[in-house]
């Protein structure tokens, strides 16, 4: 096994195309304030690798800690770092597919939000769930609000069964 070259920034070059915008600041709050994501707290992982953290780890981190809205490639956006998953939008020619909605309705509006702050106010026409982990559903509501217009969702075959059985088994982890 080698070691990684540290200073080979590469990799940050990479996490870092098609940047458009963060959300800033990158705090997400409910309604009535209660802080759901906070994206400064982890504003420590600007500063050097301190001893205590493995440096890969401290890296993988940085990397990972990334937030905004970027272009993938024409079309194809993601907004990353709202919450522990990323969050694709497809523009098509009426509106815009999402998949993976995030974990929260709260966090899922922030990124639909900054999404149409910079591509403008195309609406939701449909959404897909790549698998049935909650960071990958459960912002649902954040971008088809109670009374929306209805539009296709896809999800894997046994898609409920699994949601509610992970739940089960790893309870409070879920």
């Amino acid at each position: 096994m080698s070691d990684l070259d540290y200073a080979d920034r590469s990799d940050f070059e990479d996490a870092d195309r098609g940047f458009v915008a963060a959300l800033s600041p990158a705090v997400v709050r409910a309604d009535e304030g209660r802080v759901i994501w906070d994206g400064e707290a982890y504003a420590f992982l600007d500063g050097e690798c301190p001893e205590t953290a493995h440096p890969s780890l401290w890296r993988q981190s940085q990397l990972c800690n990334k937030q905004g809205l970027f272009e993938v490639t024409t079309g194809i956006y993601q907004v990353r770092n709202l919450d522990l998953s990323n969050m694709t939008l497809v523009e098509g020619d009426t509106g815009v597919i999402v998949i993976d909605p995030l974990i929260s309705a709260e966090t899922a509006a922030a990124a639909l939000a900054l999404y149409r702050e910079h591509r403008g106010d195309r609406p939701v026409t449909g959404l897909i769930y790549t698998h049935s982990h909650g960071d990958h559903f459960g912002g649902s509501r954040g971008v088809l609000p109670h009374g929306h217009d209805p539009v296709p969702v896809i999800a894997p075959a046994g898609f409920l069964e699994h949601a509610v059985a992970e739940n089960v088994y790893a309870g409070g982890a879920m």
